[in-house]
């Protein structure tokens, strides 16, 4: 438990800062999601659109500090080669 008046408002900070961070993380995961799912069903007009749209969300996320960079650029990569490969 927080004892020193920093401490405490670290505390406040550090969950604020924790909701931020976890409705910005699944906001993520949902686009990544809709790509996943686009590239599921075969369409590859709607993973493409879909791409389009959740990498600014996850670089943004690396900008806000959620994810790390390598890792947002893993996972792009990695939904980028699986959409191209769709007929």
């Amino acid at each position: 438990m927080a004892n020193s008046p920093q401490a405490k408002k670290r505390a406040r900070q550090n969950e604020a800062r924790f909701q931020i961070n976890k409705a910005r993380r699944s906001r993520i995961r949902t686009f990544l999601r809709r790509v996943e799912e686009a590239i599921a069903s075969g369409d590859k007009e709607a993973a493409t659109a879909a791409l389009r749209a959740a990498q600014p969300e996850l670089m943004r996320g690396v900008t806000k500090g959620v994810f790390h960079k390598n890792t947002a650029a893993r996972k792009m990569s990695r939904l980028a080669a699986r959409v191209k490969v769709l007929g």
